[in-house]
C-alpha cells in the first residue's frame, strides 16, 4: 500500500492547523467515512494530532447539512459545558475551521472534509470488557442527550430520511428479496423467515410517536461503544464522537442501539452465532449509567420502553445488514463477500437472546423507575 502521508498533508494544509506536518496514517475502524490521523509539530517541538475525515457522500448525500448539524451541536455542548461545568470528562469534540473560516473544506480530489481535535490519552473499545465500561459508555450517551435536550429539535436537520423508520426498512428488505439482484436470496431463507415472524414489533415505537406519546429529540443515532472515548488509565468516559447521524429522533432508539452494541461478548461480525448473547449484567450497567444522566428529561413511558427499544433496534439493524447483503454491499464497508450476512446473523441471534431475557429486563427497569 502506498504511503498516504502526502495526501494527508495536502488535506491538512487546508485547515487552520498550527505547526509543521510530520506524518499521518489511515484509521480503518468504522464502516462509513475515510479517516486519517495527522501529526504536527510547532516551533517549540510540541506535537499535536488531529482527525481529518471525509464524509461519505453516498451515505450522506447532503454533507453540508451534516456539517451544519455537527457545528450547531458541538457549539451548543461546549457553551453549556463551559457555563455549567458539567461532569462530561473535561473534554469535548471541537471542529477546526478551514483556512477560509468555514467548518469544512473541499479535498484535493473532491469531497467534503472536516478536522476534529484528537483527544489524547483515550481509546475506544469494540466490545465491552466489563460492566464499568458499559456503565461509563451509557452515562456518556445519557449526558450527551441531556446536554442537547434543550436544543430545539427543529434547529437540527434530518440527514438520512427514514433512518429509524423500521417499517420502511422492512419494506426495503422485501423489495431487495424480490429483486434478488445478486442472486443471494436463496441462501438466507431462514433469516428472512425469522424477521417476518417479528414484523409486528417494528411499528410499536413509531405508533407511540405518531400518537404523541413520544416526542422527537436531538439524538445521536449511532450509540456504539466505539463512539465513546475512554480514558486509557481509568476507563472513564471522556467524550462522545462520530456525530454524523445527529438529527431528530427518539431517545429510546439511542439506548436500544447501545444495548445492541454493548451487551454481546463478541463483535458484530462474529461468524459463530452460538457466542452471541445479551449479557444481563451489562444491560443493568447500561441502564444505571444511562438513567443517571438522562432521567431528568425522559418521560416515564420512555423509560418503560427501553427494553423494547433494544429488541426493535437490533432487529432493524439485522434488516439493514441483510438488505445491504442482498443489494450487493452498497452501504456498509465489507471485507469479504459474506461480511454483511455475518453481521445480520449476529443481530438476529441477539434478538433471540433479548426475547429470552425480556421479562428480567422489564423487571429491572421497574425497580429503577417504579412509576
Amino acid at each position: 500500500m502506498s504511503d498516504p502521508s502526502p495526501h494527508i498533508e495536502e488535506i491538512g494544509s487546508r485547515f487552520a492547523i498550527d505547526g509543521t506536518f510530520i506524518g499521518g496514517e489511515e484509521i480503518e475502524s468504522g464502516h462509513i467515512n475515510t479517516t486519517y490521523l495527522a501529526s504536527y509539530e510547532d516551533d517549540e517541538g510540541e506535537r499535536s494530532r488531529y482527525i481529518l475525515q471525509r464524509i461519505n457522500e453516498h451515505v450522506f448525500p447532503e454533507p453540508l447539512v451534516v456539517m451544519k448539524n455537527i457545528a450547531r451541536v458541538t457549539k451548543h455542548i461546549n457553551r453549556k459545558v463551559f457555563r455549567q461545568k458539567r461532569d462530561f470528562g473535561g473534554q469535548t469534540l471541537n471542529l477546526y475551521p478551514g483556512r477560509d473560516g468555514k467548518d469544512c473544506v473541499a479535498g484535493p480530489t473532491g469531497g467534503v472534509w472536516r478536522c476534529y481535535n484528537y483527544i489524547e490519552g483515550c481509546r475506544t473499545y469494540d466490545v465491552v470488557e466489563n460492566t464499568r465500561q458499559a456503565y461509563q459508555a451509557a452515562k456518556a450517551f445519557g449526558a450527551f442527550q441531556d446536554l442537547v435536550s434543550d436544543l430545539p429539535v427543529e434547529k437540527v436537520k434530518v440527514t438520512i430520511p427514514g433512518f429509524h423508520d423500521s417499517r420502511a426498512r422492512y419494506q426495503r428488505l422485501q423489495e431487495a428479496i424480490s429483486a434478488d439482484s445478486c442472486g443471494r436470496a436463496a441462501g438466507v431463507v431462514e433469516e428472512i423467515a425469522f424477521i417476518k415472524e417479528r414484523e409486528d414489533i417494528l411499528g410499536i415505537l413509531l405508533d407511540h410517536l405518531a400518537a404523541g406519546r413520544l416526542q422527537e429529540r436531538v439524538t445521536h443515532n449511532d450509540t456504539k461503544l466505539n463512539n465513546v472515548m475512554m480514558d486509557e488509565q481509568t476507563d472513564e468516559a471522556v467524550c462522545v464522537i462520530d456525530l454524523d447521524t445527529v438529527m431528530p429522533g427518539l431517545a429510546v432508539y439511542d439506548f436500544g442501539d447501545l444495548v445492541r452494541a454493548a451487551t454481546s461478548p463478541v463483535e458484530e461480525d462474529e461468524p459463530d452465532t452460538s457466542k452471541v448473547t445479551m449479557r444481563m449484567p451489562m444491560f443493568e450497567a447500561l441502564l444505571e449509567g444511562y438513567l443517571e444522566t438522562a432521567h431528568n428529561f425522559l418521560s416515564d413511558l420512555e423509560i418503560k420502553l427501553l427494553p423494547l427499544s433494544a429488541k426493535v433496534i437490533t432487529l432493524e439493524t439485522g434488516i439493514r445488514f441483510l438488505t445491504d447483503y442482498l443489494e450487493g454491499d452498497q452501504y456498509f464497508k465489507v471485507h469479504h463477500d459474506r461480511h454483511n450476512l455475518d453481521r445480520c446473523r449476529t443481530q438476529l441471534a441477539l434478538v433471540r437472546s433479548i426475547e429470552d431475557q425480556e421479562p428480567q429486563m422489564d423487571e429491572f427497569v421497574r425497580k429503577w423507575n417504579p412509576s
